[in-house]
């Protein structure tokens, strides 16, 4: 495998778990202090984190410059996420199996899909 995408892969790895605790932490501060509605607090740490993730991805992951083009597409492929771990939930409440096995089962399947779409189409990297 080439170690280019290896690296990239890993870096986006670094990120997606740093970004996720970023993003628990974002939310519970943002239950205390701004608003008790969970889905409000988790929209503004999702926001929070997506925006930073674009930065840190675009510089140190895939190594890039910021551009509207690339972030529109970032936020495609985000959105392609959040839609893909939404259908990997469904799908396995749908099977009958343990709530737990479906986070895995996102855990395990959407960064793949993400990491694939943002180095073959976000940032074109061959």
């Amino acid at each position: 495998m080439n170690k280019g995408i290896v690296t990239r892969f890993v870096r986006f790895a670094i990120t997606g778990l740093a970004l996720t605790g970023l993003h628990t932490l974002l939310a519970a501060a943002f239950i205390e202090l701004v608003s008790p509605l969970p889905p409000i607090a988790n929209g503004l740490a999702f926001a929070c984190a997506t925006a930073l993730s674009y930065l840190i991805n675009t510089h140190w992951s895939f190594a890039a410059r910021l551009s509207r083009s690339t972030f529109r597409k970032f936020l495609i492929v985000a959105v392609i996420g959040f839609g893909l771990a939404m259908l990997i939930s469904w799908l396995m409440q749908l099977a009958g199996y343990h709530y737990l096995l479906g986070i895995v089962a996102v855990a395990l399947g959407v960064p793949p899909v993400t990491f694939l779409l943002h180095n073959f189409w976000t940032y074109r990297t061959p």
